[in-house]
């Protein structure tokens, strides 16, 4: 049987750490920045943790 492979969409969106935890980006820093303050940019520029049930969906079409 062939190797399964990877949803290659999630793959783009979806990075796993070290100690297993999927990271993934925050909504919101594509465009219209300018109206939004700096601080708020900074804070949505950073990575979150996938949670819950959506934790496992992810890992499931990453395949791990």
């Amino acid at each position: 049987m062939p190797k399964m492979k990877s949803h290659r969409g999630a793959a783009k969106r979806f990075k796993v750490t070290g100690t297993g935890k999927i990271m993934r980006r925050k909504a919101g820093m594509n465009h219209i920045l300018e109206k939004k303050p700096s601080k708020v940019t900074r804070r949505l520029n950073r990575e979150a943790q996938v949670s819950g049930a959506d934790e496992m969906q992810a890992r499931k079409l990453l395949g791990r």
